[in-house]
């Protein structure tokens, strides 16, 4: 077999480590994303896909979490890679793409991967009931009752055309059932979010087809987790003088 003149099997060598080491810098920078950390990460559920059943089934956990959620996750990465937002916050990126309709695929996959992430805390197994402390105080002295917070929250849910999320939010120290449209969010507007219900048909049609009142009216008597709300709201409250 003949074989390579000694010059050439140097280039060729040396043509060989140079594309060995372009592939290697290219897959690096394929995994770093460009060098920067991604904004959105999959939070780990605080509890099994199937531990919320029968009020919300394992089938539906598993496509809302690993489906709907993840993709949100995985758009909004795509979608802020090299738009300058390295070391922000989920709450800033949505905050500087609310409202602005060259950015409303960012904002709407941002804001629904963190709505996401906060309704899955929202819930916990054996839930609901009523709260307690200062939450139950503020929810008496603003709705009468816990009783007619939860018929003010159905409704809510009820009336909310399409797809959306209904919230109880702390509007200026205050407490406010709201609801919002689609990817819309409470961080958008300046409001504190406490607790939400998502009324997207993915979170419930499995389950209960149209019967959307019912999803939520068993979220409040079954999952809610009313210790969760109370941490967010006293991280909420003005600090002790």
């Amino acid at each position: 077999m003949a074989t390579l003149p000694v010059f050439n099997k140097r280039i060729l060598d040396r043509s060989a480590v140079l594309v060995v080491c372009a592939f290697a810098a290219l897959f690096l920078a394929q995994c770093s994303g460009g060098g920067g950390s991604a904004i959105f990460v999959i939070e780990p559920l605080p509890y099994s896909q199937d531990a919320l059943a029968p009020t919300i089934s394992a089938d539906t956990m598993g496509f809302h979490y690993d489906k709907h959620y993840a993709g949100y996750v995985e758009k909004a990465n795509a979608l802020t890679k090299g738009m300058r937002f390295d070391g922000k916050t989920a709450e800033a990126v949505i905050a500087k793409t609310a409202g602005e309709a060259s950015k409303a695929a960012v904002f709407n996959n941002a804001a629904q991967a963190w709505n996401h992430a906060f309704f899955f805390k929202c819930l916990k197994p054996d839930g609901g009931g009523a709260p307690e402390g200062l939450l139950a105080e503020m929810i008496d002295a603003t709705f009468g009752s816990f009783v007619e917070f939860k018929a003010l929250f159905t409704t809510a849910a009820k009336d909310q055309f399409g797809s959306g999320w209904v919230w109880l939010v702390l509007d200026e120290g205050k407490l406010a059932v709201v609801t919002s449209a689609n990817a819309d969010t409470p961080l958008a507007h300046g409001l504190i979010p406490l607790f939400t219900v998502d009324v997207w048909e993915h979170a419930y049609y499995l389950d209960y087809q149209n019967r959307r009142v019912d999803f939520v009216q068993s979220v409040l008597d079954n999952l809610a987790n009313w210790d969760f709300v109370a941490a967010q709201l006293e991280k909420a409250q003005p600090p002790k003088a």
